[in-house]
């Protein structure tokens, strides 16, 4: 069994490992981070740039217990657009096509993180210190040139503690699989319906069986699933807002977080079959469940409502500073807040379709919008560094 390979009760339902939870040491500096790592959930940041690398921001992060970094092109265009951190290299790349040089800019910047986070990585046993990078999300519907940029993500950073981003379109499936077989460790991302996280969940463990057919050792191949969350109360509070009925406004800022935690239901029941119990005994880990989206959008809802009120085993929360900051200045964990709470949270899931909240409808344009503006700022990140290449070529 692996060191993120879950134990089990009798009645077969997942329980912590013992070696979940692993945290940085604990002085005078223990925080409410380390808290949440005892109790099963890591703490990643999302959020990265050049200078919080070479200032030691980054370093200061882990020291406080955070346990890995996510990244995604909204991240790279706005610290691309900021200071001048990245100019000696767009220098060295004048000549290079603009495609070329982002590759080459993020690619650094992730490398760099892996490094830093290196020793979180050795000391929880490759469970966590991880780093994601994205695979250019205009290719979000294109199977076989997704697998490509991710095989060379993989091969250009070289560190066992990254983790390349495919997005869980259709077609982003299959991707997951056959990226997986050839050991290459995988953050599923733009997960918002229960559906399609259990195509999430079948196409890690095809992966993981087509890998063990392939002959890797799965143990050193890792996943996390990417569920997000406060956009999903976003959209739906909107639609509630616009039904307008006393039932209907009752039912604000509960959908996000009832939908995750109906996911962890999921992923208990998955990672409890016989099909992932014969990988487990191979050597296989755990895809955990990542919060993502855990920055409150709505002012009116407590700032760290997607930390305190999903807190269970196996989980992992990936925060942006601000709601990090946040969780360490007022957060305050009960417990478990997530494992048994599933007749409510599926109570909350028919309320909304009683009162007219098409879920289908919110969670399929939910993940087109978040494709859209993944693209979005991908384009933002070409035309910055255009720019910048023109002006290290005296053409601008």
């Amino acid at each position: 069994m692996s060191e993120d390979t879950m134990s089990h009760h009798d009645d077969g339902k997942p329980t912590q490992a013992p070696e979940q939870g692993a945290t940085a040491d604990q002085g005078e500096s223990r925080t409410i981070l380390h808290e949440l790592a005892e109790a099963g959930v890591s703490v990643w940041l999302d959020d990265l740039n050049r200078p919080m690398i070479a200032d030691g921001d980054l370093q200061g992060y882990v020291d406080r217990g955070v346990l890995g970094v996510t990244t995604n092109p909204t991240i790279f265009a706005s610290a691309l657009a900021e200071g001048d951190s990245y100019s000696d290299q767009v220098a060295e790349l004048a000549g290079s096509s603009v495609d070329e040089a982002v590759f080459a800019l993020t690619t650094r910047d992730v490398r760099d993180a892996c490094d830093v986070l290196a020793p979180v990585h050795e000391r929880t046993g490759g469970l966590d210190g991880r780093v994601s990078i994205e695979v250019d999300p205009r290719l979000a519907k294109d199977t076989a040139r997704t697998v490509e940029v991710a095989r060379r993500l993989w091969a250009e950073i070289d560190r066992p503690n990254l983790l390349i981003k495919i997005p869980a379109t259709v077609e982003g499936l299959p991707a997951i699989s056959q990226a997986l077989a050839e050991g290459i460790s995988v953050n599923v991302t733009l997960i918002f319906s229960l559906d399609r996280y259990r195509g999430v969940m079948s196409a890690y463990l095809t992966g993981l069986e087509q890998a063990r057919e392939r002959g890797h050792d799965l143990s050193p191949i890792y996943s996390v699933a990417s569920f997000f969350v406060s956009r999903v109360d976003s959209e739906i509070d909107k639609r509630l807002e616009e039904i307008g009925t006393e039932e209907a406004l009752a039912l604000r800022g509960k959908a996000g977080l009832a939908n995750a935690r109906l996911a962890y239901q999921a992923f208990e029941e998955v990672f409890s079959t016989p099909r992932w119990q014969n990988l487990a005994d191979d050597g296989a880990n755990v895809q955990r469940p990542l919060w993502a989206s855990t920055g409150v959008k709505n002012p009116d809802y407590p700032d760290t409502m997607y930390v305190t009120e999903l807190v269970a085993p196996h989980t992992v929360n990936t925060m942006p500073a601000k709601t990090l900051e946040a969780t360490v200045d007022h957060g305050r964990l009960t417990g478990d807040t997530v494992t048994g709470s599933y007749a409510e949270a599926q109570e909350v899931l028919d309320a909304l379709a009683r009162v007219g909240v098409d879920y289908t409808d919110v969670v399929e344009q939910l993940e087109a919008e978040g494709v859209d503006k993944f693209a979005t700022s991908w384009d933002e990140l070409l035309e910055t560094v255009s720019t910048e290449l023109d002006k290290a070529a005296g053409r601008a």
